[in-house]
């Protein structure tokens, strides 16, 4: 299974600087430890100055990750706020892919969380809790297997 973390990095600051991104390595060590055979995508991991990148290569970074979110199994989006990057990253995977969307995120009225996500879980917690006891691998496993069924009847 191929998996992609999206999350908040910039946000709404206004300024050259990044959100807290200590979620990433424990969204990355919870799905290492319950689906340990699996390529997991973590864009900060590569592009650690991303901040410091000019237009020609922030354009190509920034591309290049909306084309992966279309190719992998599983998007994992952690928006604990509005973050317009994470949004248009849910977005290439709902429309483009073949994937689903994991949002972990307390905004479920907004609408790029509602309909562009497969699931919904309210903080890292609860998504950690559904992990544990293995009904998220079920329901992951459902929906993958509904949207290929859906793609080629």
């Amino acid at each position: 299974m191929r998996f992609f973390i999206a999350g908040i990095m910039q946000g709404s600051h206004r300024d050259a600087i990044l959100h807290q991104q200590d979620y990433r390595s424990h969204v990355k060590s919870l799905l290492e430890f319950h689906f340990p055979n699996s390529d997991i995508y973590d864009p900060l991991e590569n592009h650690q100055e991303s901040l410091d990148y000019d237009d020609a290569m922030s354009r190509e970074v920034f591309y290049q990750h909306n084309r992966l979110c279309r190719e992998v199994d599983i998007v994992v989006a952690f928006v604990p706020e509005a973050s317009m990057g994470t949004a248009i990253e849910m977005w290439e995977a709902h429309e483009h892919g073949c994937g689903i969307v994991i949002a972990i995120s307390p905004l479920s009225h907004n609408w790029a969380i509602r309909f562009c996500s497969d699931i919904i879980f309210l903080d890292i917690d609860a998504f950690e809790a559904e992990l544990s006891t293995g009904m998220l691998e079920q329901e992951i496993n459902r929906l993958l297997e509904e949207k290929r069924r859906s793609k080629n009847p």
